[in-house]
């Protein structure tokens, strides 16, 4: 703060990447109160140049909901969006994130609707950032109450809505949830991408759950889709392990309509030999 001073003493005026440095350094060493005023200045004594950003605004909040000081922390989101600085996606993954895990889950869904009283109604990538922290958590609860009130308020959720949720639940070890996402996603009529696929099937074989892993495989093969290289190559190694010799050909000539033929013939030779191999022992 000091420093600060003696800048503007000397005629310097502090813009406002100067002063978002000092405020995240206030928080970072646990000095709230100087953080606060500090933004406080900036915010009815600053120049133009030095009027708080959306990165300003982002990191004071979060520290202030880390720290359970959340009135405060909803005073300021109020002055954002009066001043107009609108949160972009990283800025709301931010506030999300870090009421998340201060453990305010409520309080980063009274952030939606805070944002939705002044005008600015949360959009599909905004649920999908507030998702994506709860999934990444394995807050399945929160997770599922966050769909559906993207459902109830018309947010129709997206592939990655989905896929996300197919991620959660498989690292929760919990295929059937994942599955009825799946099949919600049909039901929505929202189309499954190639990410859709990659993830069920390699958590289906990770749940030894091979047959309805097979049985994605061939959806794959029937409807020309293109895999990354790495997940052909992953799950031609996950067939030779069940030594399903017909689905290892099907999916290898699948894979030479995209890549090197001889790669792709190379490794389906390989394949059949080490499943060989595994049977003779």
């Amino acid at each position: 703060m000091r420093v600060l001073e003696e800048m503007i003493q000397l005629g310097h005026t502090p813009d406002a990447f100067t002063y978002t440095t000092a405020i995240d350094a206030f928080c970072k060493a646990g000095k709230l109160t100087e953080a606060v005023e500090l933004l406080e200045f900036m915010r009815t004594k600053g120049s133009t140049m030095s009027s708080p950003t959306a990165k300003t605004y982002t990191i004071m909040i979060s520290a202030l909901a880390q720290n359970d000081r959340m009135d405060e922390c909803f005073k300021f989101l109020g002055h954002m969006l009066n001043s107009g600085c609108l949160p972009d996606v990283s800025t709301y993954k931010e506030l999300i994130e870090g009421m998340c895990s201060a453990g305010k889950t409520d309080e980063a869904y009274r952030l939606l609707q805070e944002m939705g009283n002044k005008g600015y109604p949360p959009d599909i990538v905004t649920y999908n950032c507030f998702l994506k922290v709860l999934c990444e958590a394995k807050n399945s609860d929160e997770a599922l109450r966050l769909y559906k009130k993207m459902s109830d308020v018309g947010c129709l959720p997206s592939v990655q809505t989905y896929n996300m949720l197919m991620s959660m639940f498989f690292a929760m070890d919990d295929p059937d949830g994942a599955l009825e996402s799946w099949h919600e996603m049909e039901h929505r009529g929202c189309a499954q991408d190639v990410d859709s696929y990659c993830v069920m099937i390699d958590g289906l074989f990770g749940c030894n759950r091979v047959e309805d892993a097979c049985f994605l495989i061939d959806d794959v093969v029937n409807k020309g889709l293109k895999l990354p290289y790495q997940k052909f190559d992953s799950f031609l190694m996950q067939l030779s392990v069940t030594g399903d010799l017909q689905a290892i050909h099907k999916l290898s000539e699948h894979m030479r309509k995209f890549y090197n033929p001889f790669m792709a013939r190379r490794h389906a030779l390989n394949q059949k030999r080490r499943s060989m191999s595994f049977r003779g022992k």
